[in-house]
């Protein structure tokens, strides 16, 4: 589909895309991440993978820095210094798993992430609720940084296991969303870097991606408003509850 400044889509289709990243946003404002997982099953239900794809890039690395820097430049930089392991890990796997994207059926991926993730989320909203002790968290870092980077590399789903880290270490609410921005911040450099080079965000998809810039700053200011009236409780509660839907909408795809 040919892009334009002055026909970028149909008005139908083009609200369609406004509203679906407008939801995104508003939930990764409230529970810190999703975004792309909304957004991309949202628009490639009627656009182009690649025309999806490339909308989704400018408004998750601006929303991403919004959340990483919330807090200022300090506070974002000492989650890289506290969770450098689980990015370091993970940063290399991805960077190795993905020299196997044309090796490894992605619909596999799907299947071993989301099932467990799903499990995982259902699980601790019934009432199960397993900790990461200190003795045992150098060992957590390091198999699921090694997870995400390795699934994201293949498959371009890496946040979901970065969230059952936070989530077993029951992280404080607030710096929970500023580390998943600082991590999902630097996948959506990568992300842009890798687009830019692969054509999918080009001189005719840019205009897409920039005009949905406005729903996922406001959808980003609605959630935020939301994340701060919501106690740790709740927050455990909307983060699991979210992650389940994540985890079903990777099976969907290893399905179908």
């Amino acid at each position: 589909m040919d892009l334009s400044l002055n026909g970028i889509l149909p008005p139908l289709l083009l609200v369609a895309a406004f509203a679906i990243t407008l939801v995104a946003a508003f939930v990764k404002g409230a529970t810190g991440f999703a975004m792309p997982m909304i957004m991309i099953s949202g628009l490639a239900s009627f656009l182009s993978p690649e025309l999806a794809l490339a909308g989704l890039i400018l408004p998750t690395l601006v929303t991403n820095g919004m959340q990483a820097l919330r807090d200022g430049p300090a506070a974002a930089w000492d989650a890289v210094r506290r969770y450098r392991l689980f990015f370091l890990i993970g940063g290399v796997f991805l960077v190795l798993s993905g020299q196997l994207v044309t090796a490894v059926n992605p619909r596999i991926i799907y299947a071993l992430i989301g099932v467990p993730i799903m499990l995982f989320g259902v699980a601790q909203l019934s009432g199960w609720k397993p900790a990461i002790t200190s003795e045992h968290r150098r060992r957590a870092e390091i198999g699921l940084g090694a997870v995400a980077g390795g699934i994201g590399g293949i498959s371009g789903v890496w946040g979901p296991p970065l969230v059952m880290y936070l989530t077993a270490l029951d992280t404080p609410k607030t710096e929970q969303v500023r580390v998943q921005g600082v991590g999902f911040g630097m996948a959506s450099i990568l992300l842009l870097g890798t687009h830019l080079q692969t054509g999918v965000l080009n001189a005719q998809t840019v205009p897409f991606s920039v005009i949905l810039l406005a729903p996922a700053l406001a959808g980003m200011w609605l959630g935020q408003r939301v994340h701060d009236r919501l106690d740790q409780a709740m927050f455990r509660r909307m983060t699991l509850a979210v992650l389940v839907v994540a985890g079903l909408n990777l099976i969907r795809r290893a399905v179908f």
